[in-house]
């Protein structure tokens, strides 16, 4: 697979609040541990302590200090000890009414069937296209049936993201197409556009295994984490945890397919196919929408 891909020069939004959030992203996540304060993080970025507060609170709904706390292990644990019931009732008890209402984009989706799968992207056109979002440059491919591929790249790492998702899929057929892909970027990373009058459509492209695991991810709620032998139990699988663990790891719909709130039995985060660094931002994001 060698298909050229092209980036906008820049396609980061206009001002420098994006910038200035992503690097208090960068700070919190990879020196939690040392729990920095806000003057130091401040005074790191050149800025006054209240305005950091204003524009990071406005991004993620959290001060960067509760956004600290929400990275730690410890919020990791918290989250996974609250869950007593299987996934199902439990999404069910907090208000939800039902599978097809289970996630909190309120996503429908559809799965590819076993001869499409060993066909492995024979006869599908993926459109595909870059877009920021909270996390990153991301890159979001679509078909007819729905969004197929969402990733992450970090600056430069595009091309490399793209081959990563393409090998997937090696006989489909791309075509860069940003404005057909725009629509859908603008919903996924948009909570005011989470709504269940309007499902979004995904197309779960993988083996019947995976499928199944990608399920389970989905009834997930917001705000709640499970562990990786808990998805094994979800789907009949009791003795498959490793198993699980790399589905879960080829979770090719990142994000909308909520792979970052599968965590290890002690609520270690075990890994992220798009670093580490990235899924404790999104679990953080997640928790001030939560």
């Amino acid at each position: 697979m060698n298909i050229a891909t092209t980036l906008p020069a820049d396609i980061t939004p206009d001002g420098t609040d994006y910038d200035t959030v992503r690097s208090v992203i960068e700070m919190l996540t990879e020196e939690y541990r040392e729990q920095p304060s806000l003057d130091a993080i401040a005074k790191r970025l050149k800025q006054s302590p209240t305005q950091l507060q204003k524009v990071f609170t406005r991004w993620a709904g959290l001060s960067p200090k509760a956004f600290l706390q929400a990275v730690t292990l410890d919020h990791a644990k918290r989250l996974l000890r609250q869950e007593d019931m299987p996934l199902l009732e439990t999404s069910i008890e907090i208000g939800l009414s039902g599978p097809s209402r289970l996630h909190d984009l309120f996503v429908t989706h559809e799965a590819m069937s076993p001869g499409e799968w060993k066909a492995r992207g024979a006869g599908l056109t993926i459109r595909y296209g870059y877009h920021p979002s909270p996390f990153g440059t991301a890159l979001v491919m679509i078909t007819d049936r729905g969004l197929a591929g969402l990733a992450f790249a970090d600056g430069g790492g595009e091309h490399e993201s793209f081959e990563d998702m393409a090998h997937r899929w090696p006989n489909a057929a791309y075509v860069e197409d940003s404005a057909a892909t725009a629509r859908y970027a603008a919903r996924i990373f948009d909570p005011e556009r989470w709504c269940a009058g309007e499902p979004l459509r995904i197309f779960l492209i993988g083996s019947d295994f995976q499928i199944r695991v990608w399920q389970a991810l989905l009834k997930i709620p917001l705000g709640r984490a499970t562990t990786y032998s808990t998805i094994a139990g979800e789907i009949g699988q009791p003795t498959a945890s490793r198993a699980v663990g790399a589905a879960v790891g080829r979770n090719p719909i990142s994000f909308v397919v909520p792979c970052h709130r599968a965590l290890g039995k002690s609520g270690d985060l075990t890994g992220y196919h798009w670093g580490l660094t990235r899924k404790r931002a999104i679990l953080g994001w997640e928790a001030g929408k939560a």
